[in-house]
């Protein structure tokens, strides 16, 4: 199975959390250190129950 891009530019937000209108649009709407005010920006751009997660960096381990 082929990889699927879940944002656009991906590369330009390694290790930060971003946040998207829904989980069918890829365009970033806010983006940060922070998920809570990662969130708080979007909602502040008038999403109203924006998508938050994590990019990891590129060859990074990551461990759930």
């Amino acid at each position: 199975m082929a990889a699927k891009s879940i944002i656009n530019n991906g590369g330009k937000y390694a290790g930060k959390y971003v946040a998207t209108r829904s989980f069918n649009h890829k365009a970033v709407v806010a983006s940060g250190k922070d998920p809570g005010g990662v969130r708080q920006k979007a909602i502040d751009k008038g999403c109203k129950s924006p998508v938050v997660f994590f990019i990891p960096r590129k060859n990074a381990i990551h461990i759930y």
